[in-house]
């Protein structure tokens, strides 16, 4: 049985590839900050530590032949070292020991935001290069984290990175859950017509494990990016509909211009920074600027050198998500 580690196990995704690993018959360990019972169920090991602590992150990757870095500081606001403590000094410390202890294979999640130039991006491939400025850290410190990992590659450790957009699903506690807790408030930014791209949960964790094979079958993909989605780009209004449609919600109403989102996205950032807010503001820059624009990838090279395709389609993601969200409240 092969030892692989998780970083954020218990996390949304982590747990969804934590679940394919156990399927295939990995011999799985999670690192998180908090024991998580659902975890232990599973029969799990679990270590306890912080990816900032050089010495605990060292310690857990010790005897793992494939790492699966997956943990992350996700959102739009908060202290910009925050998210660079996390991000990019917790990520290095996992290349560092993984290239201490002799770690065969590490696969990286990363974010298609870190190339988003606040424009729209159609059907663009890993080609697409990194924007000068971000708008918000979160990107800012995935790309620099991303860039990190890419150079691990060049320095010899066997890497590939992925690039899952908007992850939803069962037990969802960002996207999904972010967009119910607005119901009643939201509003349509800029046109309708525009299209993005989604990844149900357990796609995005077969990618992550296919990734795993087929870097230890082949090496030479190592340093590789992939972006990774349901391959079925949709409009963003109608998914936020179908999600709130799952849970029982009226649909979107109503519309604001992309220029007046984006300057009250502007005034809100000003607002809470002099008052020292810190939770996240009804509207910043960064997601009236994804919110009026389109963002959908070419998955060729997943599907080619992962033979990576969606396994759960789009409609059958919904209705296990309706489901769940029947069950849960």
């Amino acid at each position: 049985m092969e030892q692989v580690l998780v970083t954020g196990g218990g996390g949304f995704l982590g747990k969804a590839l934590v679940r394919k690993l156990l399927a295939r018959k990995y011999a799985v360990t999670s690192f998180s900050r908090h024991h998580h019972p659902s975890l232990a169920r599973m029969g799990v090991s679990q270590i306890q530590g912080d990816l900032t602590d050089a010495d605990a992150v060292k310690k857990a990757v010790t005897g793992m032949e494939t790492v699966f870095h997956v943990a992350a500081k996700p959102g739009v606001w908060g202290p910009f070292d925050t998210y660079y403590a996390v991000n990019v000094t917790g990520t290095r410390h996992v290349v560092e020991a993984c290239r201490a202890q002799g770690v065969k294979r590490l696969i990286y999640t990363s974010s298609p935001s870190v190339v988003f130039d606040e424009s729209d991006m159609e059907n663009v491939d890993e080609s697409v290069p990194y924007p000068d400025t971000y708008l918000a850290p979160y990107p800012e410190t995935k790309a620099a984290a991303e860039k990190r990992v890419r150079k691990a590659a060049e320095q010899g450790l066997d890497v590939i990175i992925l690039r899952p957009h908007l992850i939803w699903g069962p037990e969802d506690n960002h996207l999904v859950p972010g967009i119910l807790k607005r119901a009643g408030r939201l509003k349509i930014v800029g046109r309708t017509d525009d299209r993005v791209d989604t990844i149900y949960v357990d796609n995005a964790a077969l990618a992550h494990v296919l990734a795993a094979q087929k870097l230890r079958e082949n090496p030479s993909l190592s340093g590789n990016i992939y972006f990774i989605s349901q391959d079925d780009p949709v409009s963003k209004w109608e998914m936020a509909n179908a999600f709130l449609a799952a849970a029982g919600l009226p649909p979107i109403k109503g519309r604001v211009s992309a220029r007046t989102a984006y300057a009250a996205g502007g005034c809100f950032e000003t607002i809470y920074r002099l008052l020292g807010i810190t939770t996240e503001p009804p509207m910043t820059r960064f997601v009236a600027k994804e919110l009026a624009t389109s963002h959908w990838f070419d998955i060729t090279r997943a599907k080619k050198d992962l033979g990576y395709f969606p396994e759960i389609s789009t409609r059958e993601g919904l209705r296990r998500l309706t489901v769940w969200l029947s069950r849960n409240g």
